[in-house]
């Protein structure tokens, strides 16, 4: 890490440098909650979009597009996200034949530094959908899944934990809260901040937890989101605490923990994380972001 161009002061690249992309191994941070790399208890992936990508065409005019990136969480490493908008960056005085080369050398670099083939689909800016949806009435998620989506932002609860506490997980019958038993339920907050392990800086996003079994309680689920207020830790990395929290916590038949966070220098990081297949998961792009 002590190599990590985030947090320092870097020169942007003016041509094209793969070398600027940056690998970080995942397995350290998932020796420190219990996953084992090679037994990992949910299958998933890690959703980049990159807005200021560009580049130049054979007669020298500058060409835009907006990157779709699909990192699979079998990867042995992430790449750090400042690295990438250096790499983004050393394309744009870089000249290519077309847009198809763009996006097959993109694929080829990041799949070189995460050790695992990523995906990679490159939209013009006139592109109107993005797998792409407005949650305030998470109209998009009741179509694609199906259930009905409640917004624990609502609970009335009182916050004084600035650090993840699994202790605050609490099940819906232990506090007696009515409608417990088994359920099946997909729920969301926009009030998850974390912040950035080098910098420090905070991270902001919205996180959606689907499950069935044990009913969770409401406003403890909601007490323990907000706990990360003051964590330091990698995106990918808190979708994985927060599903091998609730995995481990309670009984359940199915999980899918997903956190939509808002971009920093033009990238956004979307991690999914779930006990299920994640072939036909397609995040909504939030308004927010």
């Amino acid at each position: 890490m002590a190599e990590n161009p985030l947090g320092k002061q870097v020169d942007y690249p003016q041509q094209y440098d793969p070398s600027q992309l940056f690998p970080v191994a995942r397995a350290a941070n998932r020796a420190a909650i219990g996953v084992n790399e090679s037994d990992l208890p949910f299958k998933g992936y890690d959703h980049w979009r990159a807005y200021e990508l560009s580049w130049l065409s054979e007669s020298g005019l500058p060409q835009v597009a907006i990157a779709n990136i699909y990192v699979p969480c079998q990867s042995p490493n992430i790449v750090e996200s400042k690295s990438m908008k250096l790499y983004f960056n050393s394309l744009n005085q870089s000249t290519f034949a077309s847009s198809e080369q763009v996006q097959q050398c993109i694929a080829t670099d990041l799949s070189k530094a995460a050790g695992a083939d990523v995906k990679v689909t490159l939209h013009g800016p006139d592109t109107q959908v993005l797998e792409t949806g407005l949650m305030p009435d998470s109209a998009v998620l009741l179509d694609t899944l199906g259930l009905d989506t409640l917004n624990l932002d609502t609970s009335t609860v009182e916050a004084t934990n600035w650090q993840p506490d699994v202790a605050l997980l609490k099940s819906a019958e232990s506090v007696g809260e009515e409608g417990t038993g088994r359920v099946q339920e997909q729920l969301y907050s926009h009030l998850f901040r974390s912040n950035c392990p080098i910098t420090r800086q905070p991270d902001w996003g919205s996180i959606l937890i689907d499950y069935s079994g044990q009913a969770i309680s409401h406003p403890d689920l909601l007490r323990y989101i907000v706990s990360y207020r003051q964590h330091e830790g990698f995106h990918e990395h808190c979708v994985e605490m927060i599903f091998n929290d609730l995995l481990n916590t309670f009984n359940l038949d199915c999980l899918t923990v997903s956190i939509n966070y808002l971009r920093r220098g033009g990238i956004e990081i979307n991690p999914v994380r779930s006990t299920e297949s994640t072939d036909s998961i397609k995040l909504p792009r939030l308004i927010r972001q």
